[in-house]
Order: C-alpha cells, then structure tokens, then sequence
C-alpha cells in the first residue's frame, strides 16, 4: 500500500500529540463542511438503486453524456488498465503515485515522462495518463494542449487518461465536455473540492462502451445508497459550488502569500493546496509535526504540500508555526 495523506492517527501516536489537537493539510481536500442534510433511514435499509437522480445530476454538473458513478476515481484508477492490455503506456509524473501503481500491478511497464517531453513521448506510446491540474506540484496544462495530445493518440487507436480531481475549483481546465470522443477517459472526484473524501464517490466520463466495460469488472453496487444519495444533493447545489470556488480562489491565494511571506514561496500549486520545493522539507515536515501540523512530505522531491486551514484559528496556528522556518535558512 502507498502512503498518502490525511493520516492523523498515525500521526498522533508518532509524535504523541492528541487527535483532536492537529490540525491536518495534507489531504489537499476543501477543509470546510458541505452544507448536507440527513440521509433518510430508508436509503441505509435499500440497495443502491441507479434511478435515484444521482446520474443526472452528474450529467448536469459535468455537462457529459456518458458517465460512471464508481467508488471514488481510486477505484476506476485501478480498473483502467485491464481495458488497455498489450499497449505502451506513459505516465506524465511526478504525479499521483497510485497511477503508476495500479499499471505496473497490472503487469505494465509505463514510461515516466516530464511534461516538456510529452510531444516526443507520443510517438512511442498508446496511452498517456495525466493528472490536470498535477497533483501534488500544481502544473496546469491548457484544454487545446490537452485536445492536441488527444487527437494524436486517438488517430492511431490510443488514449488519453485525464484525472480532474483536483479541476472543480477551475472547471474551465476540463475536459468533461469532450469526454464523448473516443480515446478519451476524464475522472472525477467529490473527494476534493466537495470535501467529502469519506464519501468515496467519483466519475469516469468516457464514451459508453468504456463506461460499459469498467461497470462490467466493478460489479453491482459500486457505491453506497447514502454516498449516493449525499452526492446528488452535492452535485445539485449550484450556489454553494460557487460560494466555495469564490472562497477557495481567495484562501489559495492567502496561502501562497502567506508560505512567500516566511520564504517558502510554493513553485506551483492550484486553489486546494500549493507546492512547496525546498532543500529543508523534512526539517521543515518534522518542525510542522512536532506543533502538531500535518503536511504531506515527497522526500524525493524534496517537497512539501499544504493544503488549507478551515478557520481563522488554523490560519493564526500556520502562521506561528513558520516562524521557526527561517532557522533552517
């Protein structure tokens, strides 16, 4: 099992500071409460059923044709590769590590490309996976870029393999749109710009013999009733998804010039979270931990993430807690 953020209690028990006490940006997920209404006793007592309004709601919000409900974008990650046997794969990276790890479980061998070597790269390869914007560094590219890339794979019977987990925030970086071509695969989450990561609730929007064919190895009930139901609600309410793309645009703002202002100015991020590369990460890591701040550490990169305080309490504590950073210069 790779590690990845959010892991509090491991946390807790390694530096001998209560749950409650930390504050945890390592997740990259909105920090805030989505404004959710009880689920109905009746939906815990049935099976899921797909005539609930979930798909629909999808539809709306995405504005694709062809969509598949799965059990957070993890699980369509995992599943993509059996679709796609005896074909070379590229892995735009750094990126999210479960990518690679679910194409070499599945007996590939991808190729690690960096974004300035994609345009070479497609000449040699029949499915490029990218994450937009990359998660953990930020990179964005631009829709006709990715078109571009698309088009290249496509006209040879290839793919591409876009993860938009992290676009909600900037939906005009999307591919949803023209996730009806062929050759084309767009994942979704709620697990980011919802918050709702316990929910465990995505989308693959793809033509629908890809849709088909994943439903067929994920099997019957792929997602809960009540994650269903609470993702139908979520994807329905217009007026909160704005206040937060509004909120999130002014709070990942604040964090880069706040992380600039203790000279750790990020060298990328997005609205969720920004991207921080410094020789000192884990002195920078452990200093955070030890005041019971929780950040995500890529020793390899030499990096750090943060994600976003929920409050003016969290912002005051991050705020106190990097002021030891300058010790490490």
């Amino acid at each position: 099992m790779l590690e990845h953020g959010g892991r509090l209690r491991q946390a807790a028990a390694q530096y001998g500071i209560p749950l409650a006490d930390w504050l945890d940006l390592s997740t990259g997920l909105a920090p805030y409460a989505w404004p959710l209404q009880p689920v109905p006793a009746e939906v815990w007592q049935r099976l899921p059923e797909e005539q609930d309004g979930l798909e629909e709601a999808a539809r709306a919000y995405y504005g694709a044709d062809s969509i598949l409900a799965v059990a957070g974008s993890q699980a369509a990650i995992q599943a993509l590769p059996s679709l796609f046997a005896g074909k070379r794969v590229g892995i735009v990276e750094p990126c999210y590590a479960e990518h690679r790890h679910a194409w070499e479980a599945a007996g590939f061998v991808p190729e690690s490309l960096g974004s300035e070597d994609v345009e070479a790269g497609l000449a040699h390869i029949d499915v490029l996976v990218v994450i937009n914007p990359n998660n953990p560094t930020g990179r964005r590219f631009t829709v006709d870029q990715l078109l571009g890339w698309h088009s290249h794979l496509a006209s040879r019977g290839g793919c591409l393999i876009v993860d938009e987990a992290f676009v909600d925030p900037t939906p005009e970086d999307s591919l949803a749109a023209h996730s009806h071509l062929p050759g084309l695969v767009v994942l979704r989450s709620l697990g980011k710009f919802f918050g709702l990561g316990g929910a465990r609730l995505g989308f693959v929007l793809a033509a629908e013999p890809v849709c088909q064919a994943l439903a067929e190895r994920l099997g019957p009930w792929a997602v809960s009733g009540p994650t269903r139901y609470v993702g139908r609600l979520a994807l329905a309410d217009w007026k909160t998804q704005q206040d937060w793309r509004d909120r999130l645009a002014a709070d990942g703002w604040r964090l880069a010039e706040l992380l600039a202002s203790r000279s750790l100015a990020p060298s990328g991020g997005c609205a969720l979270f920004q991207w921080v590369q410094d020789a000192q990460s884990i002195s920078i890591y452990e200093s955070f931990a030890r005041q019971g701040i929780l950040t995500r550490l890529f020793a390899e990169q030499s990096a750090l993430r943060i994600g976003l305080p929920a409050d003016e309490s969290g912002w005051k504590r991050l705020s106190l807690a990097l002021q030891p950073v300058r010790e490490f210069r």
